[in-house]
């Protein structure tokens, strides 16, 4: 693990107008942080090329995509399961957005859309099945959600 990077107040306001929205120009950080453009731009570099900044994304509208369920499957293993096998395998599904690997009572959790509950029960089915030392299941529908950065529903 590497050792974390000194960061100011400067910096961590850049990141947070930079998750709001990461499309947001230099310019426009560098008004709201009161710094001319060129020194917006060196911290963003800077946090860019230390690792801080890992890249640039989108969000999506699932629902307007055709996947409007969203669920999380709870995943407990054998205990000679590695890990790493059951991210590789469930990162294969095109319906999972994420995987957690945990400590505690639960080894991991999907978060995955899909378009319907049918959908939702072939894919925890492939987890069952094809994923590697899967003991057990719990799958949670979500009902809403929020997420730092992201405006309000």
């Amino acid at each position: 693990m590497s050792a974390p990077v000194h960061l100011d107040s400067v910096d961590l306001q850049i990141l947070e107008l930079l998750r709001a929205d990461g499309r947001r120009t230099v310019r426009d950080i560098a008004r709201l942080v009161k710094l001319s453009p060129a020194p917006v731009r060196r911290r963003i570099a800077r946090l860019e090329e230390s690792g801080i900044i890992t890249g640039y994304t989108i969000t999506t509208d699932q629902a307007k995509l055709g996947q409007g369920l969203q669920a999380v499957t709870e995943l407990r293993f054998t205990g000679d399961t590695d890990i790493h096998d059951i991210v590789e395998f469930a990162s294969t599904l095109p319906e999972v957005d994420e995987v957690l690997t945990l400590t505690g009572d639960v080894d991991a959790l999907v978060r995955l859309h899909v378009d319907n509950v049918d959908d939702l029960q072939k894919v925890v089915n492939r987890l069952r099945r094809k994923g590697v030392g899967v003991l057990q299941t719990k799958t949670l529908i979500v009902i809403d959600s929020w997420q730092r950065g992201a405006p309000m529903p």
